[in-house]
């Protein structure tokens, strides 16, 4: 079994749909290799994927690579992923699974000045999206190269708009219902429910949350280089 690094956290008719959605990307992930699987989810959001097959431990890998995975156990130094759970004026908590969660400290975060609500601000980070962190043990975690290299290309880049509690195929066509099909390039899934809108160059990033908020019952953020 694999416990993957993304939550279902929705309810109701939304749950169903993310479940579709999740065993649609795992089938286009392992479908070509020997083995079946079913998904679960646990007490605490994360889906679990048993697996059963000859190839089997390729598939948990492959999985893992793509969505991350939650272990019961963490090793001061290795690379984890977790989500963005809550923020306060010392840092970020990421849950991983961990019960209470793992605490990045405000000066552990490498994202430059301002406080954690203004660095989550700046860099348009929605609750639950997955961020890659090192874990420290008997020392402070710290939010991994690999989120701040992909955080810090962000403001870089033209401008995003990220959304949660909606699937990669929900936000297109709410994008597209809305009138904005040539407003962006593409939209790059973070998690299974966080997606990050890449706008195309002359799109301003504000107005087209203002113009879309309305349809999409999620928190959105903005990203402007």
């Amino acid at each position: 079994m694999v416990v993957l690094a993304t939550k279902i956290y929705v309810e109701g008719d939304a749950r169903q749909r993310s479940l579709d959605s999740l065993r649609s990307l795992v089938t286009n992930e392992i479908g070509d290799l020997d083995v079946e699987f079913e998904i679960g989810i646990r007490h605490d959001d994360f889906p679990s994927v048993t697996i059963e097959g000859d190839d089997a431990t390729v598939a948990r890998n492959v999985l893992g690579e793509e969505f991350g995975e939650i272990v019961p156990d963490l090793e001061a130094g290795e690379t984890y992923v977790g989500t963005l759970e809550s923020w306060d004026n010392d840092g970020f908590v990421l849950d991983a699974g961990q019960g209470d969660g793992v605490r990045i400290p405000a000066d552990q975060l490498g994202l430059g000045q301002g406080t954690p609500a203004q660095i989550r601000e700046r860099y348009g980070l929605v609750q639950h999206m997955p961020l890659e962190f090192v874990y420290g043990d008997d020392k402070p975690s710290r939010l991994a190269e690999e989120a701040q290299d992909r955080l810090y290309e962000w403001t870089r880049g033209n401008g995003r708009l990220n959304v949660n509690s909606a699937t990669r195929a929900e936000v297109r066509a709410t994008l597209n219902r809305a009138g904005h099909a040539n407003d962006y390039v593409t939209v790059e899934r973070l998690g299974l429910l966080e997606q990050s809108v890449i706008c195309t160059e002359d799109t301003d990033p504000p107005g087209l949350l203002a113009s879309v908020g309305e349809y999409l019952p999620a928190e959105l953020r903005c990203v402007v280089p």
